[in-house]
């Protein structure tokens, strides 16, 4: 019916569901090369699974969709190309190989938890391609908030937990009990035991302790000042 048809806007509109069969679209839309469905009413993955049916669909346009309303950024765009392996550009944003591939290993972590009667058809086809991937490590990269450490002084060892929150004037207030000297009075050296280099003197009060990597099992030495 629509032979030489390449570009169909619907957007803006009520339509909620693609009620014709994948056989029917294919035959009706031969030619079509781009589709806007922008705030359309669409709210089942089912009818993006059906956008395949277009032999040669490779722009698609799904902006503010019921079905995308409760899913990140981030998971609307690659649950989306992933679903679509033939489109080489969505929302008018080019998708390149790298991100195709990001975003079809994506597709498989997100869904690999679900039950099997809730898995789409494209998961296997992805596991097919890439195997079955082990889940992403969840890494922490918020700095420490504390640390484990010896404070040697003269004779005497004291482990003791610090703030790494704080500034280097600061521990010194805290080790003036400790090792019985005033804040003016007192020498502070750094030791990481995996660093080659020996002792860093903490010279710069203001400077925040985070900022020197310290972690638990490393040492701190207090000298008094020389006279």
């Amino acid at each position: 019916m629509f032979p030489s048809l390449d570009t169909l806007v619907l957007a803006n509109n009520n339509l909620t569901t693609i009620e014709e069969s994948n056989d029917s679209l294919s035959r009706l839309f031969p030619n079509l090369r781009s589709i806007s469905l922008h705030r359309s009413g669409l709210h089942c993955w089912e009818d993006i699974d059906k956008l395949n049916s277009f032999p040669k669909l490779e722009e698609v346009r799904l902006l503010g969709i019921p079905l995308l309303q409760s899913y990140t950024t981030e998971e609307r765009r690659k649950l989306l190309i992933a679903r679509l392996p033939s489109i080489i550009k969505l929302n008018g944003s080019v998708i390149t190989d790298g991100e195709r591939e990001d975003s079809e290993r994506f597709f498989i972590r997100y869904y690999m938890g679900f039950p099997q009667e809730e898995v789409p058809f494209r998961y296997h086809e992805l596991i097919t391609k890439y195997g079955k991937l082990e889940p992403l490590a969840v890494v922490d990269l918020r700095p420490r908030s504390s640390a484990k450490v010896e404070v040697h002084f003269k004779d005497k060892v004291e482990e003791m937990s610090i703030r790494l929150d704080q500034t280097v004037a600061e521990l010194k207030k805290q080790l003036k009990t400790v090792v019985q000297l005033s804040t003016s009075n007192m020498l502070l050296y750094y030791f990481d035991h995996e660093a080659p280099f020996g002792p860093e003197e903490m010279k710069y009060n203001s400077r925040a302790l985070h900022s020197y990597g310290i972690q638990d099992g490393d040492k701190l030495f207090v000298e008094p000042k020389s006279k």
